[in-house]
C-alpha cells in the first residue's frame, strides 16, 4: 500500500514542502532513498524502537520510502515522525484518511517521546500558503507555530497521541496564540535604561542621532568608560518593532532553534553581541548546511563588537558588503540562500593598546606608531561605513559618586523623539520599497533629500578639505545631517545640522592618534 505523508525542508529563511511516500509490499529490506543525510537514515532505529514501545512496528516487509523532491538534500532529524506515521497507515496498523491533510514532524526519541526541531515558524508559514489543514508537531515548538493562523496547530508528547488522532481515540487539543495580543505584551520590556547612566550626555545624545536614523557607530575611550553599558542600551531607544518585523526576526532565530517553549514571538528588537574570537561563518553565516551567522540574528536589531581592533581582520572585512546591500548571500554549488542583514553595527574600542590615549588624568604609555598600528588593524573601508566616530571620555568620580538627585532623561524620553524622527523618514520613503531610514539612503537620494544653502554647504566642503575626507565620508555626514534635522523636526538641513554631524567624526580628525 502507498501512503504520502508530509513534511517540511527549510532553505534560508524558507521552507519547502517534502512529502514522504511509503510503499509496503511484498518481500523484504527496508530502502529510504531521495537524498537523506545520515540522520535521516539513522530514523530506522529510532522509529522501530518507539513504535515498540506502544506495541506497534516496522513490518518485516519490502519498505520503500522515497523523500520527493529527491534532488532536494535531506537533513535533521525532524522526519522521524513523518516516516513513522507514514509506516504505520501504509502497512495498515493505524486508519488515517486525513493523514496527507497535515504537515507531521519531530524527532523521536527512543520511548516514543517528541524532542523539539528547528525552523517551526517558517514551516508553519509554508503550510499555510499550500493549504494544508494543520500542523503536528513537538509541543515544546506549538506556541511559536501557533503564531500563523488559519492553521491547526497540534502540540504532542509522543507518537502515541498522534497514533490516537489520527484513530480518531483522542483528540489533540489545539494550540491558540493571540498574535497582537503576545506581540503588545512585551514590546516595551528592558532591563536596562538610559536613566542609569550618569553623565556622557555628549554620547547619549549621539547614540540618540544614530538610532534615530539607523547609523553605525562606534565609540573610543579608555576602559571603564562606559562604552558597553551605554551600548546594551541602545535598543531601548529604538522604535519598536512592527508585526512584520517582529514575524521576519522570528524566522531568522526559528531557523537555528532559538525559541524557547514559552516564546512565540520576538517582540523586542534583538542585541547581540558576539565574541571577539568568532570566525568569519559564525558572523556572516555559511557552513555546509548554509545557517544565519550573528550579522542575520541582529537583523533589525543592534549587532555590538565590543573591543574592535581584537576581531581578526577577514572577520571584519567580510562585513562590509552586508552593512551596504543589508543582505548576505551564501552561495554553494547546489544552492544559494539569501539571510537579511539590515543591522545596526555598533562598535567599541580603545583609543590604543594600553587604553589611555587622550585620558584626562592618566598618561598613555604607547609610542605613536604602536597607536597607528592599532588603529590600522580596521580597514579605512569599513571605517567608512561607520556613520559616527565619537570619542567616550570617563566619567569624574565626583561627578559618580554623587548621591544628589539628577534630572536624567529615561529611555522612553528619548524613544519618544527617535520615534517621531522614524515617522518623517517613512513618510519621506514611503513610496521607495525597503527604504526606512537615513541611514538607507543611497547617492542618489542623498542628492535629493539632502540639499544645503549656501553656508552649508561652504562649511561642509571646508570640513571635507580640512579632514581629507573620502566621497563617502562626505556622503555619511550628509545622512547624520539629515537625521539631526528630523529630530529637530526641521525640513531642511542647517548649518548647525552640518557642524553636529562632522564632530561625530572623530577618527576623521588630523592628528587624533597622535
Amino acid at each position: 500500500m502507498l501512503i504520502k505523508t508530509f513534511g517540511s525542508a527549510v532553505y534560508g529563511i524558507d521552507a519547502t514542502t517534502i512529502t514522504v511516500e511509503v510503499s509496503v509490499d511484498a518481500g523484504a529490506k527496508f530502502f529510504l532513498v531521495g537524498l537523506p543525510d545520515n540522520a535521516v537514515k539513522e530514523s530506522q532505529q529510532r522509529i522501530d524502537t518507539a513504535l515498540r514501545s506502544y506495541k506497534y512496528k516496522i513490518p518485516g516487509k519490502k519498505i520503500v520510502i522515497n523523500m520527493a523532491p529527491a534532488d532536494i538534500k535531506k537533513e535533521g532529524s525532524a522526519y522521524d515522525l513523518t516516516i513513522a506515521m507514514g509506516i504505520l497507515a501504509a502497512s495498515e496498523q493505524i486508519k488515517a484518511p486525513e493523514i496527507d491533510r497535515y504537515i507531521i514532524m519531530g524527532e523521536l526519541s527512543l520511548d516514543g517521546s517528541l524532542q523539539p526541531i528547528k525552523g517551526v515558524l517558517p514551516i508553519a508559514i509554508k503550510a499555510r500558503e499550500e493549504g494544508f489543514k494543520g500542523f503536528i508537531l513537538p509541543k515544546q515548538n506549538a506556541r511559536e507555530a501557533a503564531v500563523v493562523d488559519n492553521l491547526d496547530i497540534y502540540g504532542v508528547e509522543s507518537i502515541k497521541e498522534v497514533i490516537d488522532f489520527f484513530n480518531k481515540a483522542k483528540e489533540i487539543e489545539k494550540t491558540i496564540v493571540d498574535t497582537r495580543e503576545e506581540f503588545y505584551k512585551n514590546v516595551n520590556s528592558f532591563p536596562f535604561d538610559f536613566a542609569d547612566v550618569k553623565g556622557q550626555e555628549t554620547v547619549k545624545r549621539a547614540l540618540e542621532v544614530a538610532a534615530a536614523g539607523g547609523h553605525n557607530i562606534i565609540l573610543i575611550g579608555p576602559p571603564g568608560a562606559g562604552k558597553t553599558m551605554l551600548a546594551k542600551r541602545i535598543p531601548t531607544i529604538l522604535p519598536p518593532l512592527s508585526l512584520r518585523e517582529s514575524l521576519e526576526t522570528t524566522k531568522i532565530h526559528s531557523v537555528i532553534g532559538n525559541i524557547d517553549s514559552d516564546t512565540s514571538l520576538i517582540t523586542v528588537r534583538p542585541f547581540r553581541s558576539p565574541h571577539h574570537t568568532i570566525s568569519d561563518v559564525a558572523l556572516v553565516g555559511g557552513g555546509t548546511n548554509p545557517q544565519p551567522g550573528e550579522i542575520s540574528l541582529a537583523h533589525n536589531g543592534v549587532l555590538f563588537l565590543d573591543e574592535l581592533p581584537e576581531f581578526k581582520r577577514t572577520v571584519l572585512e567580510v562585513m562590509r558588503q552586508p552593512l551596504e546591500d543589508r543582505v548576505v548571500t551564501i552561495s554553494r554549488a547546489r544552492m544559494s540562500v539569501d539571510y537579511p542583514a539590515n543591522f545596526m553595527l555598533v562598535a567599541s574600542m580603545n583609543p590604543c593598546p594600553c587604553g589611555y590615549l587622550n585620558h584626562p588624568e592618566k598618561d598613555c604609555m604607547c609610542s605613536p606608531g604602536v597607536v597607528q598600528k592599532y588603529l590600522n588593524k580596521i580597514s579605512g573601508p569599513l571605517l567608512d561605513r561607520i556613520d559616527i566616530h565619537l570619542e567616550v571620555i570617563p566619567v569624574p568620580i565626583e561627578q559618580l559618586s554623587n548621591e544628589t538627585p539628577v534630572d536624567v532623561e529615561k529611555s522612553e524620553d528619548i524613544r519618544e523623539r527617535v520615534i517621531k524622527a522614524r515617522l518623517i523618514q517613512e513618510e519621506r520613503y514611503k513610496d521607495i520599497e525597503g527604504l526606512h531610514s537615513n541611514s538607507q539612503m543611497t547617492s542618489k537620494l542623498i542628492r535629493k533629500y539632502c540639499k544645503l544653502d549656501k553656508n552649508s554647504s561652504e562649511l561642509l566642503k571646508q570640513i571635507t578639505t580640512k579632514m581629507g575626507l573620502s566621497a563617502r565620508a562626505y556622503d555619511r555626514i550628509l545622512k547624520t545631517s539629515r537625521t539631526i534635522a528630523d529630530l529637530d523636526e526641521s525640513e531642511n538641513i542647517e548649518y548647525t545640522h552640518i557642524a553636529e554631524a562632522a564632530m561625530y567624526r572623530n577618527l576623521d580628525k588630523e592628528g587624533w592618534a597622535g
